[in-house]
């Protein structure tokens, strides 16, 4: 079997290496002063973030409670955050649930923070071999969700994040996770240590595209994800996308419905017969007379079709909190 060619990759390594080094240097620093974030997080520090697309700390909130009346969804998990503000509101408890394709977000976050794509920069390059054309029809069998891919063809960095993000492409996981770290396993690892650095205490991943149900997370912690992966210009770009064309497929939609109406701007759904119809979504409003970006998640909704339901309980919750008079000013 002919084995993919990746390009790039040794300098992502060597940049690992480096950034796992740095990360000792941190541990250190944390035990001393009691650092909770770094710069190696890739996150703003509170001040910044207030006027900002990136996301402000939770302050102090519990994460088991309604503390906002809001249109909470009647099943599932949810949470609400706004920009300069920190964590509103959950509901539905933090017992860790299966996420389907959100697991991807935590997949482009790595990817972006390993190999940052400059505006108009295509990035590395991956040149499709014959088991990749073979992984497609495999996963076509199993009923994932994959774009089509030739032999010899090379998928740029920026259209593997477009082929990711918006149709959801579990063969263009596997590829990146492989890219990045050499075996899916290893990325595996790389997705589990980065959420634990950014707090993300109730989740597991297992895969790098959510398709297992063992990769589970929860509506507050997919928050603190979701807020970090916003930071990233490129990341933030490529989710506000309502289509993007690829090679080999051509245009593409995201399946994000919601995007481009009502000030959503992203950022990734996920559904399966395990994890429900699930939504990690930004919306952009106004606080005060300034645009903050609100943050929320849903996880679980199974009232009618799943997207669609997951849908409408994130359009009921943001309209909800924008609504109230808190969040007005």
């Amino acid at each position: 079997m002919t084995r993919t060619r990746y390009f790039r990759t040794s300098g992502a390594r060597r940049r690992r290496l480096l950034r796992h080094a740095a990360i000792g240097t941190v541990l250190l620093l944390v035990v001393g002063l009691g650092w909770r974030w770094s710069r190696d997080h890739n996150l703003p520090g509170p001040d910044a973030i207030a006027g900002s697309r990136g996301a402000a700390p939770d302050r102090g909130h519990s994460r088991h409670s309604n503390q906002i009346d809001a249109a909470w969804p009647n099943e599932g998990q949810a949470a609400i955050a706004v920009d300069g503000l920190g964590k509103l509101g959950s509901s539905g408890g933090d017992q860790p649930v299966p996420i389907a394709s959100l697991a991807k977000v935590m997949t482009a976050y790595l990817v972006l923070r390993d190999d940052p794509l400059e505006p108009g920069d295509e990035g590395f390059g991956i040149e499709i071999g014959p088991g990749d054309a073979e992984d497609v029809q495999r996963r076509i069998e199993l009923n994932q969700s994959v774009v089509a891919v030739e032999v010899g063809e090379v998928l740029s960095e920026r259209d593997a994040l477009e082929a990711l993000l918006l149709p959801s492409a579990n063969n263009v996981a596997a590829l990146l996770a492989i890219h990045e770290a050499g075996t899916i396993e290893a990325f595996v690892a790389e997705m589990n240590e980065a959420a634990a650095e950014l707090g993300m205490t109730n989740t597991r991943y297992t895969d790098p595209s959510g398709f297992e149900d063992t990769t589970v997370s929860t509506a507050s912690d997919q928050l603190k994800l979701g807020r970090a992966a916003m930071v990233d210009p490129t990341f933030a770009e490529i989710v506000a996308l309502p289509s993007a064309w690829l090679p080999v497929v051509g245009e593409v939609a995201n399946f994000n419905e919601l995007v481009g109406h009502d000030g959503f701007v992203g950022i990734k759904t996920g559904s399966d017969q395990a994890a429900g119809g699930c939504l990690l979504f930004a919306r952009e409003i106004d606080v005060d007379s300034r645009p903050r970006l609100m943050f929320g998640a849903v996880l679980g909704q199974r009232e009618g079709d799943l997207l669609p339901s997951a849908f409408q309980s994130a359009e009921a919750l943001a309209a909800s909190v924008s609504a109230l008079s808190e969040i007005q000013g």
